[in-house]
């Protein structure tokens, strides 16, 4: 690629199904079975299983095209908390470097994305005037808490080289 490709933005679709990719990818070298769900699969883009499938895991996954820490979702992810469900909020960090994961619990970002979202609520804009209330949420992890954490899935070791 010319340095000019590696300035160019993609769609936000196109950011999405890279990043579903990019997970079902790791997951898969780190020796789980791992699918990517039709689009019509509501807040479920991947499946991942151990091996002998004896337990799964739903994965619902966010990207950005940068580095950042933070990602945005909506108020839908104050009530996915659940056992088996998580987040992983992929970084593509560009076009020359390799994506990292934040592998999260689903509890997690539920918990998270209310508190952030009550104490967001509770100011008042720059005017003084009181915030109205959005739809809009997001998950931050500033200290890489959960930067690769693909243990906290729960499948084991897998079987990768």
């Amino acid at each position: 690629m010319g340095t000019g490709a590696n300035k160019q933005r993609l769609s936000t679709g196109l950011t999405g199904v890279a990043g579903e990719y990019f997970v079902a990818a790791e997951l898969s070298r780190r020796g789980y079975i791992a699918t990517i769900t039709l689009k019509n699969t509501e807040n479920l883009d991947v499946l991942a299983s151990r091996p002998d499938g004896l337990k799964t895991v739903g994965i619902q996954v966010k990207t950005s095209q940068d580095s950042g820490k933070s990602w945005v979702l909506d108020k839908k992810a104050e009530t996915h908390a659940k056992e088996n469900f998580f987040y992983v909020f992929v970084n593509l960090n560009g076009a020359e470097k390799q994506p990292s994961f934040h592998v999260v619990p689903s509890a997690l970002v539920a918990k998270f994305c209310s508190e952030s979202h009550r104490e967001w609520l509770a100011g008042s804009k720059r005017d003084g005037s009181a915030r109205k209330d959005t739809d809009m949420r997001s998950f931050k992890d500033p200290s890489n808490k959960y930067l690769s954490a693909w243990h906290l899935l729960g499948l084991g070791s897998g079987n990768a080289i």
